[in-house]
C-alpha cells in the first residue's frame, strides 16, 4: 500500500516535496498566463498601427501561437477556423459581449475594415495538427450520449466542422473546449444565448468527455470514402 501524505508515517520531507511541486507547477502556470497577458497588452497598439494584415497577425501570435497552436491550451486554435465566426468574436470582444481583459485591448483599436481581414487571414490557414489521444471507448460513449441529447449535429454539422457563423469543434484544444463550454455552463461566457441554455441544461461531469471526444477528432473532415 502506498502511504497517504496525511499519514503521520509518511516522510514529512517527501510531504513537503509533493507539496512544493504542486505550488511550484501552479505558479509557473500562473506566471505563464501574467507573461501572456502583459505581453498581448504591451503590444495592442501594434495591431491597429500594422502596414499589413500579416504584421497585425503577429500580435495574435503571441497568444494564439507562431505555428497556430497556442501555448496555453485553455486558448483556442484559430488557425483554419470559419470565418464568420471569427469576425463575430472579434466584434463582440469589441462590443463587450464577449468579456476578456487581453483580447478586449486587442481589439479595441481595430476597425471593422481590421477585424475582416484577420478574420480572413486566419480563416485561410491550415489547422494545425495536435495529436490529442482518442479517448477510452467509455468516454466516447458519454459524448456521443451528449451530443444525441442536445442534437450537436444541428448547428455544428455532421462532422464537427462547422458552418457560417457556428465554430469548427474538430481538433480544437480540449482544455479550450472544456472552459467555454464551462464558461457557458456558469454564465461566465454569455454571447450566445442558445448555447448558454444547452450548457446549463448538463452537469459538470458531462462536459469533460464531451470535450476530450471533440479535441480527438481529426482537424480535416473525412472523405465520403472514409465516413
Amino acid at each position: 500500500m502506498i502511504a497517504s501524505s496525511r499519514d503521520p508515517k509518511y516522510p514529512s520531507a517527501l510531504r513537503d516535496l509533493g507539496h512544493g511541486l504542486f505550488f511550484s507547477s501552479a505558479l509557473k502556470l500562473v506566471a505563464l498566463s501574467a507573461v501572456l497577458l502583459a505581453g498581448a497588452l504591451a503590444l495592442a497598439p501594434d495591431a491597429a498601427r500594422a502596414d499589413s494584415v500579416e504584421e497585425a497577425a503577429q500580435v495574435c501570435s503571441g497568444c494564439h501561437g507562431e505555428n497556430g497552436v497556442p501555448m496555453d491550451k485553455t486558448i483556442p486554435v484559430i488557425w483554419g477556423q470559419r470565418r464568420e465566426y471569427l469576425l463575430k468574436e472579434l466584434h463582440d470582444f469589441k462590443t463587450g459581449h464577449r468579456k476578456n481583459e487581453t483580447m478586449a485591448a486587442i481589439v479595441d483599436s481595430l476597425s471593422k475594415t481590421d477585424m475582416e481581414e484577420l478574420a480572413s487571414y486566419f480563416s485561410k490557414k491550415q489547422w494545425p495538427t495536435q495529436e490529442q489521444p482518442a479517448p477510452p471507448a467509455d468516454v466516447v460513449s458519454k459524448a456521443l450520449a451528449v451530443i444525441n441529447q442536445l442534437n450537436c449535429r444541428d448547428c455544428h454539422q455532421d462532422h464537427f466542422q462547422g458552418d457560417y457563423v457556428r465554430p469548427s469543434l474538430r481538433g480544437q484544444s480540449e482544455d479550450y473546449l472544456l472552459k467555454t463550454m464551462t464558461d457557458f455552463h456558469t454564465g461566465e461566457r454569455a454571447n450566445f444565448p442558445a448555447m448558454s441554455a444547452l450548457m446549463k441544461s448538463l452537469n459538470e461531469d458531462q462536459l469533460k468527455p464531451l470535450a476530450a471526444y471533440l479535441a480527438s477528432l481529426p482537424p480535416k473532415v473525412p472523405s465520403i470514402s472514409e465516413r
